[in-house]
């Protein structure tokens, strides 16, 4: 069986999913960066389909980004602009070709963080 991507999302400030959220897959290749998929996260958090799923699945470099601004706009946390927390960026490796990789983000409108799940 091959690898597949997914993440999951929480709104830290307001202690619940964060639904609603953009997030975009780039595979990073050659010094460029190619768009593979953008998908919103459901009610839980989590997008409605794995984010890389196995038959796309290829080890490598990637790139995803969360589009937290809109999202914190959306659900009245931004403050003055320019926002403090905007785009989130989070660049990673998948060595393991059947490996599942699992990339959550904890969002605050001035704080993030990420690890490996599980």
């Amino acid at each position: 069986m091959a690898g597949w991507l997914t993440t999951h999302v929480l709104d830290t400030a307001r202690g619940c999913p964060a639904e609603g959220l953009s997030i975009t897959l780039y595979r990073l290749e050659g010094g460029g960066r190619e768009e593979l998929v953008t998908l919103v996260t459901n009610s839980d958090g989590r997008t409605d389909s794995h984010i890389l799923p196995a038959e796309a699945f290829r080890t490598g470099q990637y790139e995803l980004l969360f589009r937290a601004g809109d999202y914190l706009r959306a659900t009245g946390q931004a403050a003055e602009a320019p926002l403090f927390v905007d785009e989130v960026p989070i660049r990673f490796g998948m060595a393991d070709p059947q490996a599942h990789y699992h990339v959550p983000l904890l969002l605050s409108p001035y704080a993030y963080s990420t690890y490996r799940g599980s």
